[in-house]
């Protein structure tokens, strides 16, 4: 008897469907038959490494070490990149330093490539694997009469499998722009930034986000030259005098500069094993206690690593640590530690020294990523409030060109950052522009601005953004929520801030972005069932449960976990 073919469908063909892809040609099951969908011609560099998400100028913030193993290393498949690509991006294939960061739009090619590598390898590994370029998944149903899912492509065909992983990325939504002049909802794609600005230009956040449509418009409204001491320093162009960055942050605070990382992959043998996790939760209710995941996989890990800091910090608590690291930002101006961070950085990268608090940080980030559905509202809401907040700022890593560019402009009194505190106003005119109003130390302060960019990032999307709507329509997903250890505490909360806490069974829960999944990356139904069929690697989408986001590494973890599901029932 025949075995019978599985049919698993990749919808969406960036980063995470490469991994994904990776992860089932590496199971070496002949039996599986792999449709990938992708709405643009090209495969692999998704929204952030193409023209979608970057141009010739902007760079990525993890160096060619740090990136996980796909087929070939960044540095062997340079050596086979045409000479024209390689001048295009300044790069010498003989001289190529794993060590520094890398043209986004190179890195992108890279990634096209390992794709097309890792289709090769299917066909010679006789892996029935199809391709549809240039179709867009307009819809996607679960039939549990017959186990199966359906896939409509441009709202006409319909495809059958077995098995459906949602890889679809980066998703800016629309509100403003285009209805409102000189508005955009995000700087992407960068093209559209491309002009001349003579005037204020107002950005909000200071994330990579935003200092990727910084460098954009900086250089159509002047030029970076080096100045005889090696520094930067930035000239407004004649049709540009009027030019300048006003940039808008709730505190203030500029992100960390990038520097060595001693674990290129984020990730520690001395952790919390699942085991542990596991075990913890069985002993606290079935919830992970925040202040136990920071005391293991944080502070503990300065014993011997580093002593004097473990002396320092060993008993604060997690909100008195943060606000320690909290201080000196606070009482600094933003660009005089920016410049501070930037030596610091620039020692780290030569000596090969990591800034180990720095590091642990971010490994702690990911650490917490896939257990964080686990906290209590309670813990989350704490972890929210305090612990992001700090970790966002470290774990940005600016790379050193823009450190060097964002000190350039200021220098040359072109970019300013203004704190607005959280009950900042936004009043958009419908003949263009937008008007600031936040309070400062002295009074409130109003700014009107012609154009408005906002640059906060990838914005965590809600279970009604989802895109497939007859998952919606069937309660195939439900909203991501979290539930109250307490439910004293929770009715207090629910008083409080009923938007952000529901009432469900005599139980409160917090309402956290996105849809429910398992540890396994499937969605969950109103029911608290889990989806055999259906999992989701979409970031935006899934923010709630997973608050860390780790580009690659993300990418890497998630499809393994996909795929020893899929192991071990196929």
């Amino acid at each position: 008897m025949e075995n019978k073919t599985t049919r698993i469908a990749i919808i969406g063909g960036g980063p995470a469907a490469l991994f994904m892809f990776k992860r089932l040609i590496e199971l070496g099951n002949k039996n599986i038959r792999i449709t990938i969908f992708e709405k643009k011609q090209q495969l692999g560099s998704g929204m952030p490494y193409s023209n979608e998400g970057a141009n010739k100028e902007h760079i990525t913030n993890v160096s060619a070490n740090e990136i996980p193993h796909i087929v070939t290393s960044i540095k062997e498949w340079t050596q086979t990149v045409s000479k024209d690509i390689l001048d295009f991006f300044s790069i010498e294939a003989e001289r190529f330093n794993e060590y520094k960061v890398l043209p986004r739009l190179f890195f992108g090619q890279y990634l096209s490539g390992q794709f097309d590598l890792l289709i090769a390898k299917a066909k010679d590994n006789g892996l029935d694997t199809r391709l549809q370029l240039g179709k867009e998944v307009t819809d996607i149903k679960d039939m549990p009469q017959t186990s199966e899912v359906r896939v409509d492509v441009n709202g006409e065909r319909h495809f059958i499998f077995d098995s459906v992983i949602i890889c679809t990325g980066h998703n800016w939504p629309k509100r403003y722009e285009g209805k409102i002049p000189g508005y955009y909802d995000s700087p992407y794609p960068p093209s559209k930034l491309r002009q001349h600005f003579n005037h204020p230009v107002a950005i909000k956040g200071a994330s990579l986000t935003a200092i990727d449509a910084i460098r954009t418009i900086a250089r159509h409204n002047g030029e970076f030259t080096e100045n005889g001491n090696g520094e930067l320093a930035f000239t407004v162009s004649d049709e540009s005098p009027d030019f300048k960055i006003v940039m808008h942050t709730r505190n203030g605070f500029l992100p960390a500069v990038r520097f060595h990382l001693d674990d290129s992959q984020l990730k520690s043998d001395s952790l919390l094993t699942e085991e542990q996790l596991a075990s913890h939760r069985e002993q606290n209710g079935g919830f992970l206690s925040l202040d136990y995941i920071f005391e293991k996989d944080f502070k503990e890990q300065f014993v011997h690593k580093d002593p004097e800091f473990y002396a320092t910090i060993k008993d604060m608590t997690m909100e008195e640590f943060v606000a320690s690291m909290m201080e000196l930002r606070e009482e600094l101006d933003p660009f005089v530690l920016l410049r501070a961070e930037y030596i610091q950085a620039e020692k780290s990268i030569k000596r090969h020294e990591s800034v180990y608090w720095k590091e642990m940080l971010a490994i702690l980030s990911f650490a917490m990523n896939y257990p964080a559905k686990y906290l209590s509202a309670e813990d989350m809401m704490r972890m929210q409030k305090t612990l992001l907040p700090l970790i966002s700022l470290v774990i940005a890593f600016i790379p050193q060109t823009s450190c060097r560019e964002l000190l350039a402009l200021h220098a040359a009194g072109k970019l300013e950052l203004e704190a607005v505190g959280n009950d900042s106003e936004e009043k958009v005119h419908e003949t263009g522009g937008i008007t600031l109003k936040y309070n400062t130390e002295d009074n409130l302060k109003s700014s009107y601005f012609k154009t408005y960019i906002d640059c906060v990032g990838q914005p965590h999307l809600n279970y009604n953004d989802f895109p497939f709507k007859s998952m919606l329509a069937d309660n195939t997903i439900s909203p991501a929520t979290i539930d109250f250890k307490d439910n004293d505490k929770g009715k207090e909360a629910y008083k409080g801030q009923p938007d952000k806490v529901e009432l469900f069974d005599d139980s409160y829960r917090l309402k956290v972005s996105g849809i429910a999944i398992n540890d396994n990356f499937q969605v969950i139904d109103n029911y608290g069932a889990y989806n055999e069929r259906i999992f989701v690697m979409a970031v935006p989408y899934i923010g709630g449960y997973n608050p860390d986001y780790s580009g690659l590494d993300f990418c890497e973890e998630a499809s393994g976990r996909i795929i020893n599901w899929i192991a071990n029932n196929i």
